[in-house]
């Protein structure tokens, strides 16, 4: 070991590499300390080596090249090539003879260079890169400790949720009970109240059959009449059957409960349907006839091409001017968007969160509007145009499309603005959506199916969630006289599928596997374009020349 100054060495204390005591001689052939004693020791153990013994302070510090396993005293200082072995030089003059060798000095060298290039890529990059990245990671921890903590946070809202869905039920199942419960004995103390007076008066009637038997007046006998017909028929009884509380349970998948015509499903969903709308109340029934319950008329909307409910009493309506107006149930206008869209047309929906969503085919762009700013959600690819809109219960954002020239047609499901899937083609390669200038608008159903109005063919297009045609309806069954012209398409809580017809003035109403229930066309229905279902499912109608609005209880 080398010192660099006499001081600094005298204060190091150096010791034998065979005992403890402090050094007094090196071996520069095999780089070792030794002391006086132990100078024999090494001689003896490595006698077929040379040995140049000096004091410590005349050492050279060298390569201690290995030890020739052939050739005793000698020392391995090059490397064959060929055998790719070390050798020594009586090896290298020997079997080794012509082969080519390098110098173990120089492969040492270059051994340390490598060393010296890999130690101080990974002092300077490596391990800053690591350090860095572990900063990386524990803010990644941090995160996600962050979103699981809020993620516990929202189921424990949605357990809020649910357990106010299932009180309400059972509230309503009670407050059914109370109501059944009043009827019943409403009615049987009627029937009580009616035998009891049936009762006086047979009593009364006796007392006087008694005092006709008894009278000599001819009149009187002659004047009797016999009541014994309708007392011996005794009033029908009121005998109102309690109807059995049933309730099935399928263990975390399906709660049911019934009682009379009240009938409550719970579903569980997959974790993207924990929404508002995750408990499903099938407890709904088509009227006979649906009723008008409220027009909503406005002087500044001359036509309605798309509707949007907000929540129970609320909707949007989108026309031919440059502004969307939010209206409520009385015909307040309560809010609107002045948006920068020049084509008559302009296809809107509501986010889960209850933003507004509209698109422009001017800039092929499809647009939120978050307080009052107007966002671009997704951009369209070139030569495309966006129409018809419909957001899903997952959050996606169905778009209907077309090309410039209105030949090719599709629909797009974007997640998080990037393309999901496209419908444009069936299993056979033949378009789905037929070519033509007029749009389509797009809604999916409970069953994911997603209903598309084929404007250009008179029809409505049901496609499954792989994009698989489940079926198509044409209006027929209706029974109507001009054929179908289809216009907004809604889906409702029973699943059933609604569109607008134009040319006959109805509505149409299908189930979910494309069976005709019925038409509302009672209504004053003059051009219906608009449609939408509100959160008391009620439809909201908006009508293509007059613009007004009306909401119309189709369901009890």
């Amino acid at each position: 070991m080398t010192s660099s100054s006499p001081t600094s060495w005298a204060q190091e204390v150096i010791i034998c590499d065979f005992c403890d005591k402090a050094v007094q001689q090196f071996c520069n052939n095999c780089q070792v300390n030794l002391c006086g004693d132990c100078i024999n020791k090494h001689v003896n153990k490595h006698k077929s080596l040379t040995h140049d013994i000096v004091p410590f302070k005349n050492r050279k510090v060298q390569l201690i090249f290995p030890e020739c396993e052939f050739h005793p005293n000698q020392r391995c200082e090059v490397h064959c090539q060929k055998c790719d072995v070390p050798v020594c030089i009586k090896c290298f003059l020997g079997q080794h003879k012509g082969h080519d060798a390098v110098e173990i000095s120089e492969i040492v060298q270059g051994k340390k260079q490598q060393i010296r290039r890999e130690m101080e890529e990974i002092e300077s990059v490596i391990i800053p890169k690591f350090k860095n990245n572990d900063a990386e990671i524990e803010s990644k921890i941090l995160k996600s400790a962050e979103d699981y903590d809020q993620l516990e946070k929202e189921t424990e809202k949605l357990r809020t949720r649910w357990n106010e869905e299932v009180d309400t039920i059972f509230n309503n199942v009670r407050t059914l009970i109370k109501s059944m419960r009043d009827n019943d004995m409403e009615a049987k103390r009627a029937y009580k109240a009616k035998c009891n007076n049936l009762i006086s008066e047979m009593i009364q009637t006796v007392r006087q059959n008694k005092d006709i038997l008894q009278t000599n007046r001819v009149s009187d006998v002659e004047n009797y009449k016999s009541k014994l017909k309708e007392y011996r028929d005794m009033p029908a009884d009121i005998d109102v059957q309690i109807p059995p509380l049933n309730s099935k349970t399928d263990q975390g998948r399906e709660l049911s409960l019934e009682l009379g015509k009240y009938m409550v499903m719970l579903r569980q969903g997959s974790p993207s349907d924990l929404t508002d709308d995750a408990l499903h109340l099938s407890t709904k029934r088509l009227l006979d006839k649906a009723r008008v319950i409220a027009t909503i008329s406005s002087s500044v909307v001359k036509s309605t091409y798309s509707v949007a409910c907000l929540g129970a009493d609320e909707a949007w309506v989108s026309g031919g001017s440059n502004i969307i107006r939010r209206f409520n149930i009385h015909g307040f206008e309560i809010d609107s968007v002045r948006i920068d869209v020049k084509n008559t047309f302009k296809g809107i929906t509501l986010t889960r969160q209850g933003d507004l969503i509209y698109s422009d085919a001017d800039n092929n762009t499809v647009n939120i509007v978050r307080h009052k700013k107007i966002e671009i959600l997704i951009t369209i690819p070139n030569g495309w145009r966006p129409w018809g809109l419909y957001c899903t219960r997952s959050g996606d954002i169905l778009v209907s499309m077309s090309d410039v020239d209105s030949r090719l047609k599709k629909i797009v499901q974007y997640q998080e603005g990037a393309v999901k899937c496209e419908i444009n083609k069936d299993k056979y390669g033949i378009p789905i959506l037929s070519p033509g200038r007029y749009i389509n608008f797009v809604a999916e159903n409970r069953n994911g199916d997603i209903c598309v109005s084929d404007n250009n063919a008179g029809n409505v297009v049901v496609v499954d969630q792989r994009g698989n045609v489940r079926f198509r309806y044409d209006g027929l069954p209706a029974k109507r006289k001009e054929p179908l012209d289809p216009m907004q398409i809604v889906t409702d809580s029973m699943g059933n599928i609604l569109v607008a017809d134009e040319n006959n003035g109805c509505l149409h109403i299908l189930d979910q596997n494309g069976k005709f229930l019925m038409c509302v066309d009672q209504c004053g229905l003059d051009k219906p374009s608009g449609l939408s279902v509100d959160g008391m499912g009620r439809l909201w109608v908006g009508f293509k020349c007059s613009g007004s609005l009306k909401v119309i209880q189709y369901i009890r």
